[in-house]
């Protein structure tokens, strides 16, 4: 089971999807990961920044494209200074 995970003004927002279902052909599974992915690309259309995570002991990577064999996705708004 991944996740992606997106922060904003109204706090955490969790996305869950199950790519080995998806691939196995589950219809349910595969609508998810595709919003997964619709989520990903807008928030990445706005400005937003994603890292990649797969372990608690391992440095998170930039990503700049939907990568569903990730185990979990942080997306993190735009932040504007001033």
């Amino acid at each position: 089971m991944a996740k992606m995970r997106i922060l904003s003004h109204l706090g955490d927002t969790v996305v869950v999807y199950d790519v080995e279902k998806a691939t196995e052909g589950d219809p349910d599974s595969i609508k998810a990961v595709k919003e997964a992915e619709r989520i990903f690309k807008e928030a990445r259309a706005r400005g937003a920044t994603a890292f990649r995570v797969d372990a608690p002991d391992k440095a998170a990577e930039r990503i700049d494209k939907f990568d569903k064999t990730a185990e979990q996705i942080i997306v993190v708004p735009r932040v504007a200074g001033g």
